[in-house]
C-alpha cells in the first residue's frame, strides 16, 4: 500500500479503522447477490463455504458482527440455566454488553488469566460444577486467540480444549484475530498460515472469526462449526436481528480480504515491532514486545501524570492512539512503514528534554 502522505492521520487505535481498499470495492461492486434471508445469495454462500472448509468445518454462518457470532455460538451451544467458562479479560465476556447472560440466560464463569493470557488448566478443571440443582451447568469452554494480542501457546490451548472435551464441555473459539494468531504462530513454526489457522480451529467445536480487523473488510464476521450447531446458530441470528439482504455485497469484502490479506499480516507484525524498537529506551516508557500486530506501552514515574497531554501532542501530530495510563498502538493495512516512523518520531519529540 501507499504511504500516508505527512498529512494524513496515522491512527494506530484500533484495526477496526481500516478502509476498504480499491481492489476491494471494485469487489465489493462486481459481486453477484441474491437474498441471504432465503439462503440464495451466492457471494455470502461462497464465502461461508470456503472458510468452512478452510478451516476444517462442515458448515459457516455469515453474520454483521464478532459480537453476534459470539452471542450466536454461545447461545446454540448453551440452554437457559447453563453456563460457559471464560477468561476475565475476553471479549465475550467483558466487551460484549452481557448478551449470553441478557438475552440467552446463560452464566458467565469468569477465569482469572495466566501471564501468557491462557486459563489454567487447574482453574477450568475446579469450575466445571457438579451435575447438582443448586449449580448452573457447566456446557461450554470459550477461549480467545489472540487475546490482547498474545498467541495463547498453542499446547496449552489443545491441554485445555482436551480437558473441556473429556468432561463433556463444547469448546468455543474466539478468533476474531485467529489469522493474527496463525500468522504468529506460523513464524514460530516456519508452516503455513492456514496451515496454522486450521491446526488452531482443530481444538474448537465452533470458530468465529471477524474480517473488519486486520483483514480490512468493513463489516463481518464468520461463525463455523458443524452443520446441526450452524442450524440453531442460523435461527438466533434471526432471532437477534442479523439477517440481511443481499449481504453479498458485504461478504464479497470478507472474500477478497480472505484471499488477499492473510499473507500480508506478517508485515503489521512487522511494524508492530519497528514502533516497539523506536519506542524503546524512552525514560518514562515500559515498552512490552508485541506478538502480533497489537503494542502496549505503560507510562510510568511521572510520564503518568501526562498521559493526557501526550495524546493530545500525538493527535496535534497526526497519530492517534488508545490509552491512558496504559496506551494502545494497533498496526494495520492503513499504516506503513512511514506512518510508524511518524508516529515514533511524534512520540520522542514529546520526551525530548
Amino acid at each position: 500500500m501507499a504511504s500516508n502522505p505527512e498529512t494524513s492521520l496515522v491512527d494506530l487505535r484500533s484495526d477496526t479503522v481500516t478502509q476498504p481498499t480499491l481492489a476491494m470495492r471494485d469487489a465489493m461492486s462486481a459481486a453477484p447477490l441474491g437474498d441471504d434471508v432465503f439462503g440464495d445469495d451466492p457471494t455470502v454462500n461462497a464465502l461461508q463455504t470456503t472458510l468452512a472448509g478452510q478451516l476444517g468445518f462442515e458448515a459457516a454462518l455469515f453474520v454483521p458482527t464478532g459480537t453476534q457470532s459470539n452471542l450466536c455460538a454461545i447461545m446454540a451451544h448453551c440452554q437457559r440455566g447453563d453456563e460457559y467458562i471464560v477468561g476475565q479479560m475476553q471479549h465475550a465476556y467483558r466487551w460484549e454488553g452481557g448478551g449470553a447472560a441478557v438475552l440467552g440466560s446463560v452464566q458467565p464463569q469468569p477465569l482469572e488469566h495466566q501471564a501468557d493470557g491462557m486459563l489454567a488448566l487447574a482453574d477450568i478443571e475446579a469450575a466445571i460444577k457438579p451435575d447438582d440443582p443448586h449449580f448452573a451447568r457447566t456446557r461450554l469452554l470459550a477461549l480467545e486467540n489472540t487475546l490482547g494480542g498474545k498467541l495463547l501457546p498453542f499446547d496449552q490451548v489443545l491441554a485445555a480444549t482436551q480437558l473441556a472435551q473429556r468432561r463433556g464441555l463444547a469448546r468455543h473459539l474466539d478468533g476474531a484475530r485467529l489469522f493474527n494468531a496463525a500468522t504468529a504462530q506460523a513464524a514460530a513454526s516456519g508452516d503455513e498460515v492456514l496451515h496454522e489457522a486450521r491446526r488452531i480451529a482443530g481444538c474448537f467445536d465452533s470458530v468465529s472469526v471477524c474480517f473488519s480487523k486486520g483483514l480490512g473488510a468493513p463489516v463481518g464476521s464468520v461463525l463455523c462449526g458443524p452443520r446441526d450447531f450452524i442450524q440453531r446458530a442460523h435461527r438466533i441470528r434471526k432471532m437477534v436481528g442479523g439477517g440481511m439482504r443481499q449481504a453479498g455485497v458485504l461478504a464479497a469484502a470478507a472474500l477478497f480480504a480472505l484471499e488477499n490479506h492473510v499473507d500480508r499480516l506478517a508485515e503489521d507484525h512487522a511494524h508492530a515491532r519497528r514502533l516497539a524498537d523506536g519506542l524503546a529506551g524512552i525514560e518514562g516508557l515500559n515498552v512490552q514486545t508485541p506478538q502480533t500486530n497489537i503494542l502496549f506501552v505503560e507510562l510510568t514515574g511521572a510520564a503518568r501524570e501526562r498521559s493526557a497531554e501526550l495524546l493530545a501532542h500525538l493527535k496535534a501530530h497526526g497519530v492517534l492512539a488508545l490509552g491512558l495510563y496504559q496506551l494502545r498502538f494497533v498496526t494495520h493495512l492503513d499504516v506503513d512503514a512511514a506512518g510508524i516512523d511518524r508516529a515514533i518520531a511524534a512520540v520522542r519529540s514529546f520526551f525530548k528534554p
